[in-house]
């Protein structure tokens, strides 16, 4: 029996929704893949781009792969609709490689998540821009958004 819970629960109400994406996104910026998992489901299922991942220990090589990839990875994740035990979100992140080219992406996510406020589905649809290092909009020290700064909307985004 899994005993573990993770507030808030569904369903979700659009604050409790909006606090959920919110945690998402400052655990997303920590760029701490075990950290990450935790908000997930021992079993989860998540559709990424061509990945598929499934449970938590999938879900940390994943992440683990990707910030090595994807450097000085800042993220933004705005709610689209919620209802019951489900979350839409649409999302930006920007990042780096390897040879310093700078992209944001931009995408989509559906959530599923179980009684106990466990995400137990994740599909993502992501496409990623190359942009110019002047072009970025994310410029807050590495790790979580500050609060005073600009959500997707209020960027243009």
């Amino acid at each position: 029996m899994n005993n573990e819970v993770r507030p808030p629960l569904p369903p979700f109400t659009r604050e409790t929704a909006m606090q959920k994406v919110r945690m998402a996104e400052d655990a997303w910026n920590s760029r701490d893949p075990e950290r990450v998992a935790l908000a997930y489901t021992i079993d989860s299922q998540w559709r990424n781009r061509a990945e598929f991942p499934c449970g938590r220990e999938a879900i940390i090589q994943f992440l683990q792969r990707k910030w090595v990839r994807e450097q000085e990875y800042r993220l933004i994740k705005e709610l689209w609709a919620y209802e019951n035990n489900r979350i839409a979100v649409r999302f930006a992140y920007e990042w780096h490689d390897d040879a310093g080219d700078w992209f944001r992406s931009y995408g989509n996510e559906n959530w599923e998540f179980d009684e106990n406020g466990l995400m137990q589905k994740r599909f993502a649809s992501i496409n990623d821009l190359p942009i110019k290092e002047s072009e970025r909009k994310f410029r807050w020290p590495q790790g979580r958004r500050p609060d005073d700064h600009p959500g997707l909307s209020e960027l243009g985004l």
